[in-house]
């Protein structure tokens, strides 16, 4: 019998990217996010970044207010995140690591540095209700300390496999971390740089329930429109589940 379909979470970032090239009123990230959503997109995704490069605060709480799936806001373990999480309530905060030279995010969440403090965040989200993802690299010991914090999930940083998809060790390694993270009893969830060339082989890992894709969405609505893009996607995620 083939596998469940993974969720299939759109993340917006770079519709809000657009916009900011002219800090004008468009694209609106919110239209974006209804039309993923009429595409069948199973949540919507937005990273608010301490610099505000792209998405805003007032996007922020217009997407919390204005979509029909969930919303999946990507934040930095910082107290400024951790109030506005507990005043709008999304339906998870997934916690990523930010550094402001870079382009986009380069790897997991350090979850080695400070414990006691990442434990206290997740506790934090927990106690408002929202469900609480980390963000981390593949390695065993990211997936234990990701438990031993409390997280309910994980989210695989692809990166690695998306620059190598041809080499056998980085897709075992993505394999390895999603059987230990499923049974430690954790929701295994993938993304970063994921497209509908390489989208395959992280789809068809059994443990992975849900997908976050962005650039390589909003890079080809660009072309054929974001409700297309979308479907193109899940397209390419049932076909190798079904393999």
């Amino acid at each position: 019998m083939p596998a469940a379909p993974q969720r299939l979470f759109v993340n917006i970032d770079h519709v809000a990217t657009i916009r900011q090239a002219r800090r004008t009123t468009e694209p609106d990230p919110l239209e974006a996010a209804l039309r993923c959503e009429d595409a069948g997109a199973d949540g919507i995704t937005a990273h608010l970044r301490e610099d505000r490069r792209h998405i805003q605060d007032d996007d922020i709480q217009r997407l919390a207010a204005g979509i029909h799936t969930v919303l999946n806001l990507e934040m930095a373990l910082a107290d400024e995140m951790l109030d506005l999480a507990e005043r709008l309530r999304p339906h998870q905060v997934t916690l990523v690591p930010e550094r402001r030279e870079e382009v986009t995010t380069e790897g997991g969440l350090d979850v080695r540095r400070d414990p006691d403090r990442l434990a206290a965040g997740v506790a934090r989200l927990r106690a408002a209700g929202i469900r609480c993802s980390l963000f981390i690299d593949p390695d065993p010991e990211a997936v234990e300390r990701s438990n031993a914090a409390g997280a309910e999930a994980i989210e695989l940083h692809t990166g690695r496999y998306a620059h190598h998809p041809d080499d056998p060790e980085v897709l075992r390694a993505l394999q390895r971390a999603a059987t230990q993270g499923a049974e430690l009893g954790l929701a295994v969830h993938a993304g970063h740089g994921l497209t509908v060339r390489n989208v395959g082989a992280v789809a068809r890992i059994p443990e992975v329930e849900e997908l976050n894709i962005g650039h390589s969405i909003v890079s080809r609505a660009v072309m054929v429109g974001m409700a297309e893009a979308v479907r193109e996607m899940r397209v390419a995620m049932l076909r190798a589940r079904d393999r």
